[in-house]
């Protein structure tokens, strides 16, 4: 083991996580405004939102992404948290896609002539020609952004590539042969080590991803990963739900919660399913055998997919005890808390939702402005007290609106990247003066009509 084996490992490392990385804020950009309105609509029953969590998840490759999303819609008051169940599971289950694509690093030289142009070697240079092409040279709408889209899928199979021959020669190491060995004797490490890595990482796709590159080494068992897996669980779940939490309303905790209570039901279950099928023997031509990319991939779809069919009836024990862990805090709703309460923090991850989401804000407060206009004109000719007071009710929630709009831009501005959605952050910036100012209008005429009647 050398000191520039090491380096090649961490490198690859750093290159598999920006990728994915890369990838997957690209698909939430080209995509969020769609998928925000698809869950808008949501009115099946579960089992449709799980089909739709699923589908987002594989869509966006982040399980996290799509939970967030969903904890800002029941905050907002658009889905409701029994909705939300369903999706939440999906996203559990979608999450294992990208563990699918990643087990092309199972296919090698020996094989057919068209399974070898999936290669990773084959298809991370032309990922990257594609999406450098698509970057520089092309100019259409959402060239840029599938141009991204390529790149981060070229630059995560280069860094896999880079990790798995790092690991083939440290392998040979005592170390680090001791390490992966050392799995397979202590599922309570396993456990452990799956759970602090997806917390740091914050994601559970990336995780399983680089126990896979390790699985090249040929020094992984399945007793040595299926408590890693199972550890992946509990870590990406706890970062979610403290995402869910950041600046939120319970509602959208009880999100956060119930995602923890379903991962922790999850993990109990797989654990003591692969303990009774261990001591029962149905086991046994599997626990010592090595396992490769492939294999992993296949041992998480089917934890998540089981699980999925087992715990689906406590769906509705989860919503209550999460109910019961997260209480709301007292206080009456105000007039358009809906829009205010849809202005999340947990959106900043996908601009293109928050803009959504200020936009629907905009909107309201323009058609109260309006509406006070009108109002404050028509008190002109016959003055009214009880149109008055409505007029000022009007008055303040337009600049409640105002006020929670324009902070929601200014902390919503550094996570803008991309040229198109900058020049929306600025429109609206100028729309909530100008809405201001329409219903500052209202009021002086609903003051001169007092005065005039008065």
């Amino acid at each position: 083991m050398s000191v520039f084996n090491i380096i090649t490992l961490l490198g690859g490392l750093a290159m598999f996580l920006y990728g994915m990385r890369l990838m997957g804020d690209s698909l939430k950009e080209s995509s969020s405004g769609t998928l925000k309105v698809a869950m808008e609509k949501l009115t099946g029953g579960p089992v449709r939102a799980f089909f739709l969590g699923l589908a987002v998840t594989a869509l966006i490759q982040s399980s996290t992404a799509t939970i967030v999303i969903t904890s800002g819609l029941v905050a907002a008051g658009i889905l409701s948290l029994h909705q939300s169940l369903g999706v939440v599971v999906g996203a559990n289950v979608g999450t294992t896609v990208t563990g699918q694509i990643i087990r092309l690093l199972d296919i090698d030289s020996s094989a057919a002539v068209w399974l070898q142009l999936f290669r990773p070697s084959t298809l991370a240079p032309v990922a990257l020609v594609i999406g450098i092409v698509l970057i520089m040279f092309v100019n259409f709408r959402n060239s840029k952004n599938i141009g991204s889209i390529a790149m981060g899928f070229g630059i995560l199979f280069s860094g896999l590539l880079n990790m798995s021959g790092a690991v083939d020669t440290l392998a040979e190491s005592g170390a680090i042969n001791t390490l992966l060995l050392g799995l397979g004797d202590s599922p309570v490490v396993g456990y452990l080590s799956g759970a602090a890595v997806a917390f740091v990482l914050q994601s559970s796709s990336a995780t399983i991803g680089i126990l896979q590159a390790f699985s090249m080494s040929g020094l992984l068992t399945f007793k040595g990963i299926y408590a890693v897996i199972v550890g992946v669980y509990l870590g990406d779940c706890v970062t979610t739900a403290i995402v869910c939490s950041i600046g939120a309303k319970a509602e959208a905790r009880r999100v956060g919660v119930m995602n923890i209570l379903y991962n922790l039901g999850k993990s109990l279950l797989v654990l003591v399913a692969v303990t009774v099928l261990h001591q029962a023997g149905l086991l046994d031509s599997l626990w010592d055998s090595t396992v490769h990319s492939g294999t992993i991939a296949n041992t998480n779809t089917v934890f998540n997919l089981g699980c999925a069919v087992l715990l689906f009836p406590m769906l509705p024990v989860f919503e209550k005890l999460a109910n019961r862990l997260v209480r709301p805090a007292p206080g009456a709703a105000g007039p358009y808390e809906d829009k205010l309460l849809a202005l999340s923090p947990s959106f900043f991850s996908t601009p293109a939702i928050a803009l959504n989401s200020c936009y629907d804000a905009l909107h309201s407060m323009l058609t109260a402005a309006v509406e006070n206009l009108e109002s404050a004109y028509r008190q002109l000719g016959a003055f009214d007290e009880k149109s008055a007071a409505e007029i000022t009710a009007r008055e303040d929630a337009i600049d409640a609106l105002a006020d929670g709009v324009g902070n929601y831009l200014v902390q919503l501005s550094p996570h803008i990247k991309m040229e198109n959605q900058v020049r929306i952050l600025d429109q609206y910036y100028k729309d909530v003066v100008e809405f201001e100012r329409l219903g500052d209008h209202a009021m002086n005429i609903a003051e001169i009509a007092e005065q005039m009647h008065g």
